[in-house]
């Protein structure tokens, strides 16, 4: 028997402001074009998965599967849960944090980001969760 109860979210996940800066906006595309996150991502899907779990399930040695996991958590790709045991011995979980990211070039301010919830609303209301970045000057 599992020795675990739902789990409870800590509120808003321990990461640095809404990004707003070229670098953030680097991580998130980063983060899509790996593989092995892009994989991470189809296995969370709809339920909260806990590293190991997020491992066994891509196939991905742990320490991969933790670098993933900061990756994507850093991209405000996925949220970080605390699943309670009833032992005490809590662990973190992670959910996806979007269901969608939407890419549009904006003028001449550049790549616009937004990653969309369920409901289709931006998460980050106002803020550009990945940010803008600047036009190449060539």
């Amino acid at each position: 028997m599992t020795d675990h109860s739902p789990a409870v979210s800590t509120g808003r996940p321990e990461r640095s402001p809404t990004p707003t800066d070229a670098e953030s906006t680097d991580r998130l595309l980063d983060a899509l074009d790996d593989d092995d996150c892009r994989a991470v991502l189809r296995a969370v899907g709809d339920r909260a998965l806990s590293t190991s779990e997020i491992a066994d399930a891509c196939d991905l040695p742990l320490s991969t599967a933790y670098r993933k996991v900061d990756a994507l958590t850093e991209a405000g790709l996925l949220d970080e849960r605390t699943r309670v045991r009833r032992s005490g011995r809590h662990a973190s979980e992670y959910v996806r944090a979007a269901e969608a990211v939407v890419a549009s070039f904006d003028g001449a301010d550049g790549l616009d980001l937004r990653l969309l919830g369920a409901d289709g609303d931006d998460r980050f209301g106002d803020a550009r969760a990945g940010g803008r970045a600047a036009p190449a000057d060539d």
